[in-house]
């Protein structure tokens, strides 16, 4: 059912390179400056004025009539986190749209107060970010009707889709689907091949075998899903990847393109004959581009699958080579522990 001032998935494919009327540059929501802010961010009037006991909370969302709440995990002068608040939360279709279906409330991922969360259970809110798995701010946990957790969303989506995960919960499509398929369903008439993806020096040429359950991998992996004609592929690929230090790190790398949506043979990590598409479905990729890094035995490590740039990169880049992830149980613990040095 289409709910009033919302998209639904077939109207999508009309989306997926961004408006017609966003440019590069200050009217893109994917182009901006990840340098961290001078100034705080600030959350909207409308967001809920919480006790921090997510049982509550959640009685009261019901109790309003509405779907459930949505936990924003945050951080104070997170540039991504501005994104969130300054393009989808000024668009109106979006605020009222969110404040017809949830209460959302803010947890600041550093802070030691506590929160109690919908199962019960009490913690500061920066070992309630660990424990949810908040890699990247701004991170959304959607929280249904019964305490269970409806959709993750890690970093920052440009309204687009942002506005089709706000449907996907909102309309109980998480019930009968993934959301990578419902998100599929609706670019289904979108489909492109390798060669209108932008390509890398540093790719790996086809076939590709990543098998290393038998043998480690000399180097770290990364693999690139990406899809053709792909307004946020194309930014990536112009920016990011275009800076001498990123590229630098990436020499450490072995890394290849997919097309997410191609038919082309793949071995995993783990040993499996697949193609491109079917892997990134088994992985829930929903997201172009979406980089997942793996360790030399296989083992996945971390994944941006949200919009990225420089800083961002570069430092989860830093935290694989440095084998952070052995010594710390998150990558913003990692990154708290090297701005102290």
């Amino acid at each position: 059912m289409l709910r009033s001032g919302l998209l639904f998935p077939a109207l999508l494919a009309l989306l997926w390179l961004g408006s017609p009327t966003l440019k590069a540059g200050t009217d893109d929501p994917l182009v901006f400056d990840d340098v961290p802010l001078r100034e705080m961010v600030r959350h909207p009037d409308w967001f809920k004025e919480s006790f921090l006991d997510l049982q509550d909370d959640l009685h009261e969302a019901l109790d309003d009539g509405k779907q459930g709440i949505i936990v924003y995990f945050g951080q104070k002068r997170c540039p991504y986190c501005r994104q969130l608040m300054e393009v989808n939360f000024r668009q109106p279709d979006i605020v009222k749209y969110t404040r017809s279906n949830f209460d959302v409330i803010a947890i600041d991922i550093w802070s030691p107060e506590e929160v109690t969360d919908p199962a019960g259970n009490t913690m500061t809110q920066r070992d309630y970010a660990v424990k949810m798995g908040t890699n990247f701010t701004p991170s959304l946990i959607f929280y249904d009707a019964s305490g269970n957790i409806a959709l993750r969303l890690r970093g920052y989506y440009p309204p687009y889709q942002f506005r089709a995960a706000l449907e996907y919960v909102a309309d109980e499509h998480y019930k009968r689907e993934p959301f990578n398929y419902y998100l599929a369903r609706g670019d289904s008439t979108l489909r492109f091949e390798a060669e209108d993806m932008v390509e890398e020096e540093f790719f790996l040429p086809p076939p590709h075998n990543l098998d290393r359950s038998r043998f480690p991998g000399e180097r770290p992996l990364a693999v690139f899903f990406e899809a053709g004609n792909c307004h946020a592929c194309d930014i990536l690929h112009t920016q990011p990847l275009r800076q001498p230090a990123i590229l630098e790190l990436l020499e450490a790398f072995e890394a290849v393109q997919l097309n997410m949506y191609s038919a082309e043979p793949v071995i995993t990590p783990d040993g499996r004959k697949t193609s491109a598409r079917r892997w990134a479905e088994s992985l829930g990729i929903f997201y172009a581009p979406t980089l997942v890094f793996f360790d030399e035995n296989g083992r996945e490590i971390i994944r941006v699958d949200s919009v990225v740039h420089f800083f961002r990169l570069r430092n989860v880049l830093n935290y694989i080579l440095a084998k952070g992830y052995l010594s710390h149980p998150s990558f913003q613990l990692w990154r708290s522990a090297e701005r102290r040095r």
